[in-house]
């Protein structure tokens, strides 16, 4: 399999942040109503022992990530291969001490991502995949399995996984879709884990400002099981550009239903 000693590098990095953000997790005083925009010291020390590992094997390639932290701000930039990382996706979710947030490490190569670690520290669940190698899940305490998308093919019978929302609102993407199945996390790793292991069906991101470390090793994830992933108007998603910016939006789905999913949301949308 192509990739393996990166892949080894990622999960070895990705163990090391999980136990240190568990280790603050244990003691940090929970904030019920964490703004979405919170950092924390355990975002910036993760993200300090993920980049320093993968630099110490891979020198030569450029490091993207979304805390200012010192090996982020002395490596390079831009390059051929780069490495993106965030350190905990969904803040709010470790604020809150509710286990949903993620680790999530990528290496992109010609503006698609070759590979993707999704780590789920609180819950002990870890996604993975690489360019041509197939979804993997190996869960604490389990064994090593492969990782598929649904395949449910009956918009009625939809489960839509989705960012938390305000009581008693109801989200466009709802609206659009009338899921059977509504699943809430703070974290889009998460939510992309979600529907590559087949737990969910769809995935919609409509934020107007986002980065790639948001979604990127996610999206490897789901297409490596077998799904979809396209921009909000069927537009591939590509990353490094300047700033690491997207704003094309993010539908992940299970295939199958993903042509339905586009006509139905463009309603909305």
């Amino acid at each position: 399999m192509g990739h393996s000693r990166e892949l080894e590098v990622a999960l070895e990095a990705g163990m090391l942040a999980a136990k240190k953000i568990l280790e603050l997790y244990v003691d940090f005083e929970v904030i019920p109503n964490a703004p979405a925009s919170i950092t924390t010291e355990a975002d910036r020390e993760s993200q300090e022992l993920i980049l320093q590992t993968i630099r110490r094997h891979f020198p030569e390639d450029a490091l993207c990530a979304e805390e200012k932290t010192p090996t982020l701000a002395s490596a390079l930039q831009t390059g051929p291969r780069t490495w993106v990382v965030d350190p905990i996706d969904g803040t709010r979710g470790f604020a809150q001490k509710n286990g949903e947030f993620s680790i999530m490490i990528a290496l992109i190569e010609e503006g698609q991502p070759s590979l993707g670690v999704v780590l789920e520290p609180a819950l002990g669940r870890l996604t993975y995949a690489v360019r041509g190698g197939g979804c993997w899940q190996h869960d604490e305490g389990k064994d090593r399995l492969a990782c598929h998308v649904s395949r449910q093919d009956d918009m009625a019978k939809l489960t839509l996984t989705q960012s938390r929302s305000k009581p008693g609102t109801v989200s466009k993407q709802v609206t659009a879709l009338a899921p059977a199945r509504v699943i809430e996390t703070h974290s889009a790793g998460v939510k992309l884990a979600q529907v590559a292991r087949g737990e969910a069906d769809v995935y919609v991101n409509h934020y107007p400002n986002f980065s790639d470390w948001d979604i990127c090793a996610g999206h490897i994830l789901v297409e490596e099981a077998g799904g979809r992933v396209t921009g909000l108007r069927g537009q591939e998603i590509r990353y490094g550009s300047p700033g690491a910016a997207q704003r094309l939006g993010l539908v992940a789905s299970n295939g199958l239903l993903h042509d339905a999913v586009m006509e139905r949301l463009r309603t909305v949308f």
